[in-house]
């Protein structure tokens, strides 16, 4: 599996995409066959004061793709709630392949 964390108007610091890294690794327990995961954490609305946390997970599977996005006012908040929408919905494909 293949990941890739991207950023936008900002630099990420070692803990954040530490903490993203390790939290896309366990979607592999879910799907065996997931070959890759782009993340992408942007400031929205960068022209006002108020600075919401955007995250968004692709997840690529052969024959299908999985896109998600939360915001909030921090990155951790944003991508824990993409993280587990998006273990939600490989959770439902792989039963429907299942059964």
């Amino acid at each position: 599996m293949n990941v890739n964390i991207q950023t936008v108007h900002f630099v990420a610091d070692s803990k954040l995409t530490d903490y993203v890294a390790k939290k896309v690794e366990k979607l592999q327990t879910f799907h065996d066959k997931i070959i890759k995961v782009d993340v992408f954490l942007k400031l929205d609305n960068v022209v006002h004061t108020i600075k919401d946390k955007v995250a968004e997970i692709n997840v690529h599977i052969p024959k299908h793709n999985f896109f998600v996005k939360a915001s909030s006012k921090s990155f951790e908040e944003s991508f824990d709630n993409a993280i587990d929408s998006m273990t939600n919905q490989v959770k439902k494909y792989k039963e429907k392949i299942i059964d």
